[in-house]
């Protein structure tokens, strides 16, 4: 393994892979997986409205961006060349994750969607915010 390999174990945890044989092998990652299934949900959510409330189509596409994005840029961080990076991509998803909280509140407060599907949608929101801010702050304090 090289020593660019072994440094960016030492923060990431599970965000990184481990060689196995010469080949890198992904290790399983909550947060990427719980993020993936968080974008399938925004993309049902998306046809929902889009079938239900066509006048709000353009709110409809920023929450699929924003909700979406959020596993992207993830994946992307999986990939980083360097801590930095790294922080900088966790960062984003979390800005996506705020803005997702924002469309939600949003849709909500003007009666689009009703309390049991916002405090779902909402619930899963909130837990990749606080493991992106986990992540964020552990990220961060290994770059002192």
């Amino acid at each position: 393994m090289d020593s660019d390999m072994e440094e960016s174990t030492e923060f990431g945890g599970s965000f990184w892979v481990s060689e196995t044989n010469s080949a890198y092998v992904s290790k399983p990652n909550p947060v990427l997986e719980k993020s993936f299934a968080f974008a399938v949900r925004i993309l049902n959510f998306h046809k929902w409205l889009s079938k239900h409330h066509p006048d709000i189509s353009p709110l409809a596409k920023q929450i699929l961006r924003s909700g979406t994005s959020i596993g992207a840029n993830l994946e992307e961080a999986d990939s980083a060349y360097s801590k930095r990076e790294f922080a900088v991509k966790v960062g984003l998803s979390l800005k996506e994750s705020r803005e997702t909280k924002y469309w939600l509140r949003l849709l909500y407060a003007t009666d689009y969607i009703d309390s049991e599907m916002f405090s779902s949608l909402c619930s899963d929101n909130d837990e990749l915010m606080r493991l992106l801010n986990a992540i964020l702050k552990t990220t961060r304090e290994n770059l002192k």
